[in-house]
């Protein structure tokens, strides 16, 4: 299993401008080094009950303990649908966010 897949755990931070009325996002992003895979059919059927596409298997080497909102991997935004902590590794199955 490689780990060499960038994958960055965004934490969004909305802020009020009271001069414009509008909000901004302020987004932190960490990176980490993750095995990433197409999740199969019998992980698709058990988180979504269906099959889903754009559902990816992240695994982590370690775990990952900072809070965040979304996965960012490339260009596209994912969200956490199921997160297991296993002894030594962490796994996450995400889903595209539009």
């Amino acid at each position: 299993m490689r780990f060499d897949t960038e994958v960055f755990f965004e934490s969004v931070q909305s802020v009020y401008d009271a001069n414009t009325g509008n909000y901004t996002d302020s987004v932190t992003e960490l990176k980490q080094y993750a095995s990433v895979t197409d999740s199969g059919t019998q992980t698709m059927l058990l988180v979504y009950g269906k099959i889903k596409q754009g559902s990816l298997t992240i695994r982590l080497q370690n775990h990952f303990k900072e809070p965040f909102d979304r996965i960012r991997i490339g260009e596209k935004r994912y969200s956490v649908d199921m997160m297991r902590t296993l002894c030594r590794m962490q796994v996450f199955v995400v889903s595209e966010v539009q």
